[in-house]
């Protein structure tokens, strides 16, 4: 599959799961968190740091998400992100947006072959619009 026709296929996705959210309203863990949330999809934090961000429960791991998400957007850095690839292997997540530095060739590796459907090099904030 392309990678638009991927990411139009993500799109459509509405439970999302974003791994590296941030009070920082600087930071696109925050900015696509507030994104998502505000144009209607069902999006749940991940950040250790943090219990709540405006008002919004934030989880521990993804592994504390109390429903299954379709995608994960992953805005952490690269050992972070092939770490967590096997917990979204495990919870049957197939969907993963890799923000820009939230990967590297060993990471987009092991996700292929746990033939995960992937987009990077791609913001996800500037798809949403």
């Amino acid at each position: 599959m392309s990678t638009q026709k991927l990411k139009e296929e993500m799109m459509k996705k509405k439970k999302w799961a974003v791994v590296g959210v941030t009070n920082d309203k600087s930071k696109y863990g925050y900015k696509i968190f507030k994104k998502l949330n505000d144009i209607g999809y069902i999006t749940h934090g991940v950040n250790p740091k943090y219990r709540e961000i405006e008002g919004y429960k934030i989880y521990k791991d993804i592994k504390n998400i109390p429903e299954k998400v379709d995608c994960v957007s992953i805005i952490v850095n690269p050992s972070i992100s092939n770490k967590l690839l096997d917990d979204i292997e495990e919870l049957g997540i197939r969907n993963v947006w890799f923000q820009p530095g939230s990967f590297d060739e060993k990471t987009i590796n092991k996700a292929k072959e746990l033939r995960l459907n992937i987009v990077y090099y791609d913001c996800l904030y500037v798809e949403l619009g």
